[in-house]
């Protein structure tokens, strides 16, 4: 099933898709950690853990790979050893051996069956949520290229235009599906590699400013490490005995909170591939969303334990990266609608295989570091706004703008308008307070304010929206 052109599309796609938020997230644990975690450990965890899910998980087409929450925690566990002088990365390793343990327990007693309280009012809201992170960052990054002193006004223009250029390109390409240009096996196959052409046309335009026009005009562009070795220089197997025997008991706390955070992480975007939507038949009952998360939770559990132990970031299901994957092996009618999707591990496999060769052989390193940054960012932005089609609250926030009377209708249409818009309201503000939170300094709490989504979800119905009409809204 995966020896296919779509499948081929779709591996160039999401290599680029993985490998740069592996290097992007790399950079920001070495400045987090001082150097403890970095590039490298981010992009061999990447790729070692990648192609072991891919090959052993029950929901192949879900793609890990770290998140900004991670992130934030593994920053406060930094800070927490510093204050208390403690080593962290021996911290680091404790705190994901009782994570491990605990995600453990979580798969053998089937604890992921808890997902089924959550409903698409808490699904919309998290993809909601990623996507705005994949545009935010972004469109910030280009903005330092015009504020960065050790820029220039020329750099940021040509920043802007080769993150834009790719972009367009690849949504244009990528939506030549749905057109009526040439015959039906063009648009397929040029739709399926919209998002490769992008980058090299992107990558092109960047080449062709700095050839013209030499050193100023020349990009940032990706930084891979030379060598395959630790960031630090330390050795890869974390002495874990260092840490005292109070403080590897006492680990067992900020575990609770990593594992809070990795549970739902991981179960929210399993339950978002895993919809029925996308007629997904292998391994599954018909309908049925929470299928084989208990297996993926044992993988993810073991994945920890050993990242853990050579210090490599933890991964889990990454919702951007998976929803990607997922419609990149959508199949369409000739109406457009969604007929299946190809079901198959040949491309996780591949996609993370390709991310091992740039960190161990030196030709793919090199020209990967040949691609400039704002290329990626176009790519970003590519992968934030493709996966906003489908989500039904950002379908709901675009109605908040549409005349009623000639706007479609949609399948929330027999609700009231002014029930939609509280609903969608709420939404909104749930969605404001996750990012506050996360941007916070109280950002290691950001799991909880997932957590609290589902009993908010229920207490609507019990006093603010109307059971009849939050049935409909938030109807699975």
């Amino acid at each position: 099933d995966g020896l296919n052109t779509q499948c081929l599309a779709a591996t160039c796609f999401l290599f680029f898709a993985c490998l740069a938020p592996a290097i992007g997230f790399g950079s920001l644990f070495g400045l987090a950690t001082n150097g403890a975690i970095g590039t490298m450990e981010m992009v061999s965890s990447t790729a070692m853990c990648g192609l072991i899910y891919a090959l052993t998980s029950a929901q192949p087409l879900t793609i890990i790979g770290s998140t900004g929450p991670v992130l934030a925690f593994v920053a406060t566990l930094f800070k927490l050893a510093e204050k208390m002088n403690l080593p962290f990365l021996p911290l680091y390793a404790w705190t994901g051996i009782w994570t491990s343990g605990i995600l453990l327990v979580s798969s053998v007693t089937s604890a992921s069956n808890l997902v089924k309280y959550l409903t698409r009012f808490t699904d919309e809201i998290f993809s909601t949520l990623i996507s705005f992170i994949f545009v935010v960052e972004a469109a910030q990054n280009i903005g330092r290229s015009f504020t960065n002193p050790a820029s220039s006004f020329t750099k940021g223009l040509l920043t802007l235009i080769v993150a834009v250029s790719t972009y367009f390109t690849a949504t244009v390409f990528k939506g030549l599906r749905n057109t009526v240009y040439f015959n039906k096996s063009i648009r397929k196959n040029v739709s399926n590699f919209g998002p490769t052409i992008g980058v090299v046309a992107g990558a092109l335009i960047a080449r062709w400013a700095r050839l013209s026009h030499g050193a100023m005009a020349t990009l940032p562009a990706l930084s891979i490490p030379a060598t395959f070795a630790t960031t630090s220089g330390r050795p890869w197997m974390i002495p874990i005995f260092d840490l005292p025997v109070w403080a590897r008991w006492g680990a067992f706390l900020p575990a609770l909170m990593a594992t809070v955070l990795l549970f739902l992480d991981q179960n929210i975007t399993v339950r978002l591939v895993n919809n029925p939507n996308y007629k997904m038949e292998k391994g599954r009952r018909k309908g049925n969303m929470l299928d084989g998360m208990h297996a993926d939770m044992l993988i993810i559990s073991i994945l920890t334990f050993f990242t853990s132990l050579v210090g490599l970031p933890w991964l889990v299901a990454a919702t951007v990266r998976s929803i990607s994957h997922v419609r990149a092996l959508s199949i369409f009618d000739s109406a457009g609608k969604l007929k299946s999707t190809i079901e198959q591990r040949i491309t996780g496999l591949s996609i993370h295989s390709l991310i091992g060769a740039c960190v161990l052989f030196d030709k793919p390193r090199a020209v990967l570091t040949q691609i400039p940054t704002p290329v990626l960012m176009g790519l970003f932005m590519f992968l934030g706004t493709s996966a906003l089609p489908g989500n039904e609250m950002w379908e709901r926030i675009k109605g908040l703008f549409m005349d009623s009377k000639i706007a479609p209708k949609e399948r929330w249409s027999t609700v009231p308008k002014k029930v939609t818009v509280l609903f969608t309201a709420i939404q909104i503000a749930c969605l404001g307070a996750m990012v506050y939170v996360k941007e916070s300094p109280i950002g290691v709490l950001f799991p909880v304010v997932i957590a609290l989504l589902a009993p908010l979800r229920f207490a609507l119905e019990k006093g603010v929206v109307k059971k009849e009409y939050i049935d409909i809204l938030d109807e699975d």
